[in-house]
């Protein structure tokens, strides 16, 4: 058996040295740093239909991009981009962000299916882009994971008071002087791009093992919105190097893998109590201005 052990790591370190798995790795890895902080804010603003939106929106940008010769990825990206900036707006009515995302969500899946009936364009290769092929990730992949990787977290250390505030309570912020209805729209972008981002690393419909996963664990461990940040971090770093390297271990596909792995972790983190007496709320009461 340990024969077989070792023959099997002896395997991973060929693999290892293969310039896509190499890429891939690099992928996750800068998905790390920028995905789970995104998956703060989607619990922080509880939205979390805004995954399923963004992966209907990126195949509309899909169908958009096979149509017209463009990269599909490209125009998926861009088609979030755009539709977290059109659905900011909305945070303001009764029905907030759950509501608009809704819509979004039938609208673009609506309008993704009526473009490829009508332009004749292959459904099964649209609709293949969305279940992920990591071992495909290129140049222009790991450009858009870096940006990620150092804009998110920056933004989130520069204006730290602010997200606290409106993750918090958005008539809080308002009093409290922020701008919300721009850091809104500028938090909904950012998840929307983090979203069409890691499509090709795990599939649409395993994007939550980069994002919401760690997020969740994290609620469980830190104390503060900086402390819960960086234990997502720290959680989606260990999770997706820990999966990936399993996946190869084991010849099994990195997707599932990564979320069985992150799925155990918050399983894991589940019985540890949850610090409810939490310095985000202390950190944004502080930051109030004095009242006279």
């Amino acid at each position: 058996m340990s024969g077989q052990a070792t023959l099997a790591l002896a395997d991973v370190g060929e693999l290892l040295q293969l310039l896509p798995v190499q890429r891939a790795g690099l992928a996750l890895l800068l998905a790390a740093v920028g995905l789970p902080v995104i998956g703060v804010v989607i619990v922080g603003l509880d939205i979390m239909p805004v995954r399923f939106a963004m992966m209907h929106v990126a195949l509309l940008g899909i169908a958009v991009g096979m149509l017209t010769g463009l990269d599909p990825m490209l125009c998926a990206l861009v088609a979030c981009a755009l539709a977290g900036a059109g659905v900011a707006p909305l945070a303001r009515t009764p029905d907030g962000l759950s509501g608009a995302m809704g819509l979004l969500m039938s609208l673009a899946i609506a309008a993704a299916l009526l473009l490829l009936a009508v332009s004749g364009v292959n459904a099964s290769g649209a609709f293949a882009l969305l279940w992920g092929s990591i071992l495909s990730v290129g140049t222009a992949d790991l450009v858009v994971l870096g940006a990620l990787a150092v804009l998110v977290p920056a933004l989130f250390w520069y204006r730290r008071r602010d997200v606290a505030l409106l993750l918090y309570d958005r008539e809080l912020a308002l009093s409290s002087g922020v701008a919300v209805s721009r850091l809104t729209l500028i938090l909904l972008v950012l998840v929307a791009v983090s979203v069409a981002g890691a499509i090709k690393l795990t599939g649409a419909l395993l994007v939550d093992a980069l994002t919401l996963l760690p997020a969740l664990a994290a609620r469980r461990l830190g104390a503060s919105l900086v402390s819960i940040t960086a234990w997502a971090v720290g959680i989606g770093v260990t999770v997706n190097l820990t999966g990936f390297l399993l996946a190869l271990w084991l010849d099994l596909p990195p997707g599932p893998v990564l979320v069985l792995t992150a799925g155990a972790v918050v399983l894991g983190v589940h019985f540890i109590p949850e610090r409810r007496i939490s310095s985000w709320r202390a950190t944004a009461s502080a930051s109030l201005p004095p009242s006279h």
